[in-house]
């Protein structure tokens, strides 16, 4: 469940966007961040497409005229946009559009519990999309490693 989220969300933000000077490691926080409402016993704000867009209003209000903080706290919605996406809670009217569906939280586990056995599977692809991306972002060199956990920042190719 882990590494499907936090890999594939930084192929997909990469690949998409194309800039070198988004902080991976926010949007990795994000990917993971809507996982911890297991704890609480079932999606809720984090699972929500309205919480999404909430926290991405919070940031850019809290970082009015600092923009280098402003886009490192950008990953972190943008990574739980991805999560919305990659655990398909689109699917769950109750849980994706809560609360204009509705103020009452939806019942059941987090989508991601609630499917083992895609979850495990996904898992799978997950460890070979970051296998892929580890070459795509060529991470065998030291220095972009390290450049990777100092700033956030990944090389991309042409």
């Amino acid at each position: 469940m882990f590494i499907w989220f936090a890999a594939t969300s930084v192929v997909l933000v990469a690949i998409v966007f194309r800039s070198p000077m988004i902080d991976y490691r926010t949007v990795v926080l994000g990917a993971l961040l809507p996982l911890l409402e297991a704890l609480l016993g079932g999606p809720r704000l984090l699972h929500s497409v309205v919480g999404a867009v909430g926290i991405m209003g919070l940031v850019m209000l809290a970082t009015r005229n600092r923009r280098l903080l402003r886009r490192r706290a950008l990953g972190v919605p943008i990574g739980l946009m991805c999560h919305l996406v990659l655990d398909g809670s689109f699917t769950r009217t109750d849980v994706f559009w809560w609360p204009i569906s509705g103020t009452a939280f939806a019942s059941g586990q987090i989508p991601e519990l609630s499917h083992w056995g895609a979850s495990l599977v996904l898992e799978l692809v997950g460890i070979a999309v970051a296998v892929w991306a580890y070459r795509l972002f060529d991470l065998q060199d030291p220095a972009k490693r390290q450049r990777l956990r100092d700033d956030g920042r990944l090389e991309l190719p042409a």
